[in-house]
């Protein structure tokens, strides 16, 4: 007997054949390029989601930890207009994005595109350029599913077009390959490299969000409506002559309206033969519920793009109990973890590429870490420079640092902390030039302290 996980009432019909959402199934529905294009460019929400993610993780970009001439070497091949790596590797984000997949194409020395890129011979000077490719720019016709290859899910050739039309092959050595969202589907990502547009996903939710926005705007001028009751109206309507003797009329009254802020019209309103003529009332529509369902709508799409709504309206978060401050720590915690799971192992055929045409070689010691992206007020930095002062005081003042730490070494490690953190800006520059309190010369007073203190207590002073 087979058993099915979910719940059944043949009483109220729950997960049976007259339970409703039994019959709710899940479609993939491919959206055109074209109407992808066109949503990147005609709807901000649908730009704001694509574009956002791919700033935020490039905006501070990374630091280089390196002595200071090698830092400027690499960074002075990142920053090459042929290269401009920090700007391209956006572009291409959002190109993965926008499309499904893109590339990132090394222009090396050797001009020889179609052979495989060993790393340990690239010498100083080969990186000449980098040029951004969507995955529309470039074909594939097979996909190497050989397990022990290192290019194992990436097609064995790319092929781009040059400028007088050949086609040009392309190893994967010489590319750094971009996703938009992944296929987990391998019945599908057996036979392609890229993914899909991360707007199939939040297609909906957009569409949602944009429509109550525009029911709304088309409200806004029925806002006010002016509604006249009048008596016997078919009667007025019946004839050319009669509908135009109205219209006349009421055209006239409203230029009276226009002239003194009053409408005249025949009557009292009433219904009797005394009181029979028209009657003037105005409809108002409420808009008191409307911005808090609009929000709704954009929350919703916000969510669905993985951003938190003050960072997609650029709207600072308001209101009692406002969790936005966390919402934006927790978005940058994930945008950081991204830089780290993701961009960094991306990019590391392109970084194991730049090192050695910047200097040369392969040092093994250089490596890289993202720049934080969310910063401290001064407030907090404060709050922190005390935290870490008060921390070491108490554990020099508690012995500790007599018997299992030196105070000198606690001295240098949160004088470390201060520098990392910038908190005393020149702290670093002024203790090279000063020197720190365990590297100046003790005083003479303090020479004859520490000479008493050093005398052996059972010498005769005479």
């Amino acid at each position: 007997m087979m058993f099915l996980d979910r719940l059944q009432n043949f009483v109220s019909g729950l997960g049976s054949s007259k339970d409703k959402k039994t019959a709710t199934v899940y479609g993939f529905l491919p959206i055109d390029v074209t109407q992808l294009n066109a949503m990147h460019r005609s709807d901000w929400m649908a730009r704001k989601i694509v574009d956002i993610i791919p700033d935020d993780m490039t905006r501070e970009w990374r630091e280089w930890k390196a002595d200071e001439d090698t830092v400027e070497l690499i960074e002075k091949v990142e920053r090459a207009p042929q290269i401009s790596i920090q700007a391209k590797v956006n572009e291409a984000m959002q190109l993965a994005r926008l499309r499904g997949g893109a590339a990132l194409m090394l222009g090396m020395k050797d001009a020889q595109p179609g052979e495989e890129l060993v790393l340990d011979r690239v010498k100083e000077g080969d990186l000449l350029y980098v040029h951004v490719l969507g995955r529309d720019d470039v074909s594939y016709t097979e996909i190497d599913r050989d397990v022990l290859s290192p290019y194992f899910g990436e097609p064995k050739m790319y092929q781009a077009r040059s400028k007088d039309g050949a086609q040009v092959e392309v190893h994967p050595s010489r590319v750094v390959r971009f996703i938009g969202a992944p296929i987990l589907d391998r019945s599908i990502s057996e036979y392609d490299c890229w993914g899909d547009s991360i707007l199939l996903v939040v297609h909906d939710a957009i569409q949602n969000a944009a429509s109550s926005q525009e029911h709304i705007a088309s409200l806004i001028p029925e806002a006010k409506t002016d509604v006249i009751y009048i008596p016997n109206l078919s009667q007025h309507l019946a004839s050319a002559a009669s509908t135009s003797k109205l219209t006349e009329r009421f055209a006239y009254a409203n230029s009276l309206k226009s002239m003194f802020n009053m409408l005249l019209l025949e009557g009292n309103g009433g219904t009797g033969p005394n009181g029979a003529g028209e009657k003037w009332e105005q409809k108002t529509i409420n808009f008191g519920q409307f911005p808090e369902l609009m929000r709704q709508y954009l929350q919703v799409a916000a969510g669905a793009g993985d951003i938190p709504l003050a960072r997609f309206l650029q709207d600072a978060p308001s209101g009692l109990g406002s969790n936005g401050e966390s919402a934006l720590r927790n978005y940058y915690d994930k945008i950081s973890a991204d830089q780290r799971n993701k961009l960094t192992p991306n990019l590391w055929r392109f970084d194991e590429v730049c090192i050695r045409s910047a200097t040369g070689k392969r040092d093994p010691a250089i490596f890289y870490e993202w720049a934080p992206l969310y910063t401290q007020s001064e407030k907090e930095r404060a709050e922190t420079f005390k935290i870490y002062a008060d921390g070491a005081r108490t554990i020099v003042g508690s012995g500790l640092g007599q018997e299992i730490i030196t105070r000198e070494a606690i001295s240098k490690s949160l004088t470390n902390r201060i520098v990392e953190d910038g908190i005393l800006p020149g702290l670093a520059e002024a203790i090279a030039e000063y020197g720190s309190i365990e590297q100046q010369e003790p005083s003479e007073e303090e020479l004859a302290a520490i000479t008493v203190q050093s005398r052996p207590s059972n010498v005769d002073a005479g």
